[in-house]
């Protein structure tokens, strides 16, 4: 099999987008029989991105900025490169480079987290017609929710397949003692830390986190991955028993990870339904690997690989009583934390880069061998009616919000 794998953003970049696109075309590669990635990169740093990537690098036809031009070139133009024909597939998280792919004759494979027709209504159609298309051979969808997102929408099953995200083993080969870990970061070994890693902002329900930092001040709390002074660092820094971390690199996170006696996924549905900004977050994955205590909330999306009471302890969400009793039975309970601790580690194995580039491989090569059985899809009067009543609610949203991403519902409280 000859792949060619197009990323629209440039590289290197430290963002998770790029981590999950990067790492899986990488592990895949040890499959293919040939491979390369069309990327924008600059010449100074295409050498970098071919170490990360791990394989020849195809310069896309397209400027660095503005992201706009950015995207539009690059899907207007592969179809130009002699790569491209030579693949036996497309494989990319960009709905234009694939339709652009599609119209110019290739196969195409694309692999994201977002449920398009949910947060971008107006597309359904065109959505359709892309997913439907016989050279479309399949979407590997990130977590069940975004995947029946797809069904709903009329788009065969058999086109569909949910493959989680994994984290690289190797940054827990030599694992830090908690207390050692705490001494690393400042913290005294006697504290009971509770720490967030990710960006940030006012999209990861971290102003529930702030309000239980308030009634639990004999535990100390750390959000790690600060990029300035915004509205959440404003909050937090009013809070006594919280600190705030700048973005961490690769090499220092694991100092915060072991020196955790809590990993947290702030228990709320707003990254999920009222922003739509986060599917099954990544560091999800990182925190399994990890083998520490971790507590979220009972989200569909999070439900879906952690496990309550066996993996992590899963909380209702946007519950600030359920979430303070929460971190009180996780750095009180020894027994409990140490369970958890166990099974998230053992859990862990099923979630690896490797584990999933074998899983995508396995489904591509299926897919592409049925490639020539038609799938037919299923748009009817229910799909109508949806989107139509979909587009009015963006529509609207959209004139009041500015914001091209639609909630579930109105008051983006639908947890389905």
């Amino acid at each position: 099999m000859k792949i060619l794998f197009a990323f629209e953003n440039p590289l290197p970049n430290a963002e998770a987008d790029a981590e999950v696109f990067v790492t899986t075309s990488r592990y895949l590669g040890v499959h293919l029989e040939d491979n390369w990635l069309h990327v924008p990169v600059t010449r100074e740093n295409q050498g970098v991105a071919q170490g990360l990537a791990n394989m020849p690098i195809i310069r896309a036809f397209a400027p660095l900025r503005p992201a706009a031009l950015r995207h539009f070139l690059c899907g207007i133009t592969i179809g130009l490169r002699r790569e491209f024909h030579q693949a036996d597939l497309v494989y990319t998280r960009n709905l234009w480079v694939a339709w652009m792919s599609i119209l110019c004759g290739q196969r195409v494979v694309f692999d994201h987290y977002r449920p398009w027709p949910d947060q971008i209504p107006p597309l359904q159609r065109w959505l359709y017609k892309l997913f439907t298309h016989p050279r479309f051979l399949g979407s590997i969808c990130h977590s069940e929710y975004t995947r029946q997102k797809y069904i709903e929408l009329g788009v065969p099953s058999e086109k569909l397949r949910c493959i989680h995200n994994g984290f690289e083993p190797r940054r827990f080969m030599t694992p830090i003692p908690l207390a050692d870990a705490k001494a690393r970061i400042g913290v005294a070994a006697e504290a009971k830390t509770v720490i967030y890693t990710g960006r940030v902002n006012h999209k990861k329900g971290l102003e529930l986190v702030i309000e239980a930092a308030k009634q639990l001040p004999q535990l100390t709390f750390l959000f790690v991955g600060s990029y300035g002074e915004g509205k959440v660092e404003a909050l937090a820094r009013q809070v006594q028993n919280i600190i705030v971390v700048p973005w961490q690199t690769e090499a220092t996170l694991g100092n915060y990870i072991h020196a955790a006696d809590v990993l947290l996924i702030p228990p709320s549905l707003q990254p999920l339904a009222k922003f739509g900004s986060t599917v099954l977050p990544l560091k999800l994955f990182f925190y399994l690997g990890s083998g520490r205590p971790i507590l979220a909330g009972r989200t569909p999306d999070v439900a879906e690989v952690l496990k309550n009471d066996e993996t992590a302890l899963l909380v209702q969400p946007d519950s600030l009583e359920a979430l303070v009793a929460g971190l009180l039975a996780l750095t009180e309970d020894e027994v409990l934390a140490a369970k958890l601790s166990a099974g998230a580690a053992a859990d862990s194995r099923n979630y690896t880069w490797n584990a999933r580039a074998e899983k995508v491989f396995a489904t591509v090569s299926a897919w592409l061998a049925d490639a020539a059985r038609p799938k037919p899809g299923n748009w009817g009067a229910t799909q109508v009616t949806a989107w139509k009543r979909g587009s009015r609610r963006w529509f609207a949203h959209f004139a009041c919000t500015r914001s091209v991403i639609l909630p579930p519902d109105g008051t983006g409280q639908r947890a389905e």
